[in-house]
Formats: C-alpha cells, structure tokens, sequence
C-alpha cells in the first residue's frame, strides 16, 4: 500500500481517490498527537493501523517531536509497544494540544 505523508497527516486512496486508511497527528510546542486513526472496512485485519501508527511514531521521532495519544487505537498499541515514548496518553494529550 502507498501511504501519502503529510506535515500532521498519512493517508492512503483507493484509485478512485475515496481514502482508505488515515492517521491524524497535530503538533503543537514539539508533542505530535495521534488523534485519529482509520482503516476502511474492507482492509481491517490486515495489521493497516499498526502499521500507520508504527510509521507516524517514526516521523514524530525523527522529527525531534514528542509523541502524544489520544486515538484509542493509538493508545492500545503504544500500550503493546512500550519502546516507544509517549508523553501523553488520553485526556492528558487532548489538554496539550487545545
């Protein structure tokens, strides 16, 4: 699957252009917070989300950013990744970024 990367946004299209897959992360004062993620019905089960949220950890880091959460899908699989950093999970990430 081709992911198209954005400042706070990667994403990917059918090839009729409708989005497939999606993870949301604003930044604000160096923390990224993941705070969506979504995956069409025909592509779940198929390790899609981890594999976006696995990718925009990786730019959030190699951007010099910290990593907040507030996707509960994000929460769960930093929970099963604790090799990744997160500053915030929750509520807590929600406050950071308003």
């Amino acid at each position: 699957m081709n992911f198209i990367t954005e400042t706070d946004r990667i994403y990917a299209t059918d090839n009729t252009g409708k989005i497939i897959a999606e993870v949301t992360f604003p930044t604000k004062d160096g923390i990224s917070t993941i705070d969506h993620t979504y995956v069409d019905n025909s592509l779940r089960g198929q390790g899609i989300a981890g594999e976006l949220v696995k990718l925009v950890a990786d730019k959030i880091l190699a951007e010099g950013n910290k990593i907040g959460a507030t996707c509960a899908y994000a929460v769960a699989w930093f929970k099963r990744h604790p090799e990744y950093n997160v500053v915030y999970f929750g509520p807590a990430a929600c406050r950071i970024n308003k």
